[in-house]
This record gives C-alpha cells, sequence and structure tokens, in this order.
C-alpha cells in the first residue's frame, strides 16, 4: 500500500478491516522473534481479524439483536488488537514503529466507528 493510500480514509468499512487485518499480518511478520512476540503476535493477529470478520457477520445478521451483537463484539476485538499493539511497541525497539502507531490509530478509529453506529442502532 503507498503512502498516499494510507492517508486517504476508506468508506466502505468491510474493506477498511480487511485491510487492518492484512496491515497488521505484514507488521507481525516485522517483529524480532521472541517467545513474547511469538505469542503477542499470534493474538493480535487473531484480534485484527475477527474485527473485519464479525463486522461482515453483523451485516448478515437476522435481527437488530444479532447486528447489536456483533457489531459489540466487532469493537471490543479492535479495542484488544491496540492493546496488544500497544504491548508489542512498548516491549520492542521496533525499526518501524510509525506502522505500529499507525496500526494502534486505526483500531481506535475502528472502535470510534464501531461505538457510533452501536448508538446510532439503539
Amino acid at each position: 500500500m503507498t503512502e498516499k493510500q494510507k492517508s486517504k480514509p476508506i468508506y466502505d468499512l468491510e474493506e477498511r478491516t480487511f485491510i487492518f487485518a492484512k496491515d497488521v499480518r505484514l507488521f507481525v511478520k516485522t517483529l524480532p522473534y521472541s517467545i513474547a512476540n511469538e505469542e503477542d503476535g499470534k493474538q493480535l493477529i487473531k484480534a485484527s481479524g475477527s474485527v473485519g470478520a464479525n463486522y461482515r457477520e453483523a451485516n448478515e445478521s437476522l435481527s437488530k439483536k444479532d447486528f447489536l451483537m456483533r457489531i459489540k463484539i466487532s469493537r471490543k476485538e479492535a479495542k484488544e488488537s491496540g492493546f496488544w499493539l500497544r504491548l508489542i511497541r512498548e516491549t520492542n525497539s521496533l525499526k518501524n514503529d510509525n506502522e505500529a502507531f499507525r496500526l494502534i490509530n486505526e483500531s481506535i478509529e475502528l472502535k470510534k466507528i464501531l461505538s457510533s453506529i452501536i448508538e446510532k442502532t439503539k
């Protein structure tokens, strides 16, 4: 992804959550090997993928209650992704620290968007 594409907001949330999960995977591949990074990376990969997977499930939900539950799970996973990213960032001397910072900000933005959807749906 080019710098111009990274700075341009994506309004298709399915695509945006997919790109987030993909970028997290590419970031995890750059981490120096340690037992902590391996375990934290696994948790981060699961959480980041779950953001988009649950958002897609919400879009196919059978009821408003099901929709809200899936969106809440997606928001929870966005928050968890931010936690793992911050933990990795603060326990490593990363050459690509700016990418970790960008991904943390994206997890925060996704959480805010999903929170807004929840509020508007209630």
